[in-house]
């Protein structure tokens, strides 16, 4: 890889990065439930708002490392602590979408749906952005992958474990914190965990190419 490509894979990946974070801040704030990955930082800071959505994605995704370190052990190289400054950058990001966002009204039910499916779209053309760049991953990412290369299996059933574990720990918290209600987890999970992966999957035939030729002039 030339010193341009590194370069603009890089570029690439915070702008999709940034791209994700305001996705993951526009399914905050139509209030139909937040992403998997997002949901026990969401329910945190519903329960303990003290500190932002942003604040807690950065705790989240520090224990993922935490985790990858306690299941790899000698094989966490010292390249994966690239992960430390995009955990930050991920909460600074998403921070910085709330308030972009926040002054948006939405005054019905159908209103919020609407307002979710755009994020929905914002956010599946951030993780394209990263999964295009190819250059880093972020926490949940490599946490999959880390238990992938110790279990065996195959990454996407891992994903899959992941996400649906990510959600049922969340209702549990939220269970707990809220005296029996479930908060921050609803149909807009749902709808994140189902469509994101089949919005990556169009973005890339459409992008992926062009994009790709564009890294490597």
């Amino acid at each position: 890889m030339t010193r341009r490509e590194y370069w603009r894979r890089t570029g690439l990946f915070l702008v999709g990065l940034l791209i994700m974070s305001i996705g993951v801040a526009m399914t905050k704030h139509a209030s139909l439930g937040v992403t998997p990955i997002s949901s026990m930082a969401n329910v945190f800071s519903e329960r303990f708002p003290q500190l932002s959505l942003g604040n807690y994605l950065v705790i989240w995704n520090l224990i993922l490392i935490l985790g990858q370190i306690f299941i790899l052990k000698n094989e966490f190289h010292w390249r994966e602590w690239i992960q430390l400054p995009i955990s930050f950058l991920f909460g600074f990001f998403t921070d910085l979408g709330m308030s972009l966002v926040g002054g948006i009204h939405l005054n019905s039910y159908w209103a919020c749906l609407l307002f979710l499916a755009l994020a929905t779209l914002v956010l599946a053309l951030g993780v394209t952005l990263t999964v295009i760049a190819d250059i880093f991953l972020n926490s949940a990412e490599a946490f999959v992958r880390a238990v992938t290369m110790k279990s065996k299996r195959n990454f996407g059933q891992c994903k899959i474990i992941f996400d649906i574990s990510c959600v049922i720990l969340s209702m549990a918290c939220s269970l707990v914190f809220f005296s029996g209600h479930i908060i921050g987890t609803r149909e807009g999970t749902l709808i994140s965990a189902i469509f994101t992966g089949y919005l990556v999957n169009r973005y890339v035939n459409y992008i992926g190419q062009p994009l790709a030729h564009w890294l490597k002039k």
